[in-house]
């Protein structure tokens, strides 16, 4: 394990409490070949995902290594595994110039037989008291059910919309790039994913530096044999020939009209916003489709002003990353800001975390630094909320206005969530292409 962070020992507190009942919790030693396959094996189990293959496991053995994996193990069960979690120390873009850093939590899955026994709660609550030893200011997650995570202090953050858009209906209204598309085989376009990846997501709020398998894995993974083979591929270069955008997808034929089948948009990154309109407007104009599905895309897509009838693109919405503050002054530090002010955020958390009443101040660099205070100072705005609520607001995707007429956020005084949103919102809409 390169990082240090990745081989803190599991946390005490939680081993003491799985140790009385007859369970251990391990950290998974990346070079142990068996271990690593059972952790796989009972990853997979919680997911309801297939049994790895010989050819998937050996895919993510050194892909383990850029992740902290725990195993709770039951060695009176014939398959001992029976809750995992996944680790990793990631920068998550947030409004203004640097990225936060956070302990991104994946794999959080406890066998059918070992439910009810408080074993997510261990290791969740682990991880958190990891991250705080380990100086990060957050932990994220992304979620399979939206129900568990706001009682360990996440609150939803970012959210992302689900596309449906017929073809047929439209015609491109948006910019004409000097730039062009082109078709790229997968493994030359992995060489370009890193760098017009990083610079995609250092420009949007939400996203994540990804690497490993959650990168390369994106375009497919050779182990998924026919899965990635249907896919097709495109690179946007600029005027000056360098690599802007690219997208991955696929086309399902409709086979009562073969002039109208369903192109998947798997995964588009764009860099610039000319890399963004030439590849949709591709995407739009694919002979033998009348119809675009597109996921985990922003829910204030530009596309929507690039065509001629914006009802043709229907969309749906949904949660997907979850924020936890665990160090108020470091992660309000860390992002940036739309003006100057102060503001007060009276915090309830009873993990204790963030807890406590906090006064935020916004210089002229737009940069934050925040601090406890005992009192509201006199004419500054204030707002009283939980924990969940705070991550929320964070990346300054959801409008204070939204959780205050929700009843979520109270404010101090009527117009203080109005003043608070001119400070925390974000000139872009977050959003986060991905699962982790």
């Amino acid at each position: 394990m390169s990082d240090p962070l990745l081989s803190l020992p599991p946390d005490p507190e939680a081993s003491a409490a799985l140790a009385a009942q007859g369970l251990r919790l391990e950290l998974v030693d990346p070079g142990d070949a068996p271990a690593v396959r059972s952790w796989l094996e009972a990853d997979a189990r919680g997911f309801t995902d297939p049994a790895p293959t010989d050819e998937s496991v050996a895919e993510q053995y050194e892909d383990r290594r850029l992740r902290r994996t725990l195993a709770v193990v039951d060695d009176d069960a014939p398959e001992p595994v029976v809750g995992t979690i996944g680790v990793f120390p990631a920068e998550l873009t947030a409004p203004g110039p640097a990225p936060v850093g956070a302990w991104a939590i994946t794999s959080v899955s406890v066998a059918a037989t070992h439910r009810r026994r408080g074993i997510a709660r261990q290791l969740l609550e682990a991880e958190l008291r990891t991250a705080v030893r380990a100086g990060l200011p957050l932990a994220i997650l992304t979620v399979s059910e939206a129900t568990i995570y706001s009682r360990y202090g996440f609150g939803p953050a970012v959210r992302v919309a689900a596309l449906t858009i017929r073809t047929k209906r439209i015609r491109w209204t948006g910019p004409a790039p000097a730039g062009r598309v082109r078709y790229v085989g997968r493994d030359a376009l992995l060489a370009d994913v890193p760098g017009i990846f990083d610079a995609a997501r250092r420009r949007t709020p939400g996203e994540l530096d990804l690497g490993g398998l959650l990168l390369t894995g994106l375009l497919g993974r050779p182990s998924e044999g026919d899965r990635t083979r249907e896919r097709r591929f495109v690179r946007y270069d600029d005027e000056a020939g360098a690599p802007q955008g690219y997208c991955s997808y696929r086309i399902e034929p409709n086979l009562d009209d073969f002039a109208d089948g369903t192109l998947h948009v798997i995964h588009l990154v764009a860099a610039t916003d000319d890399a963004y309109a030439a590849l949709w407007r591709f995407l739009l104009e694919h002979d033998l489709v009348g119809r675009i599905e597109a996921r985990l895309r922003s829910v204030d897509e530009p596309l929507r002003w690039m065509v001629s009838d914006q009802r043709a693109i229907r969309q749906t919405e949904q949660d997907h990353l979850w924020v936890r503050v665990l160090d108020v002054p470091g992660a309000l530090g860390a992002r940036g800001y739309a003006a100057t002010g102060r503001l007060a955020l009276d915090v309830d958390d009873p993990d204790g975390y963030a807890a406590g009443r906090w006064l935020l101040e916004v210089g002229e660099d737009r940069t934050g630094r925040a601090r406890q205070i005992a009192a509201v100072p006199d004419g500054v705005p204030s707002l009283a909320l939980d924990a969940p609520a705070l991550g929320s607001l964070l990346l300054g995707g959801v409008p204070v206005d939204t959780l205050t007429r929700a009843g979520v956020v109270r404010e101090g005084r009527p117009g203080d969530a109005a003043r608070a949103d001119v400070l925390l919102r974000s000139p872009r809409t977050p959003v986060l292409g991905e699962w982790f």
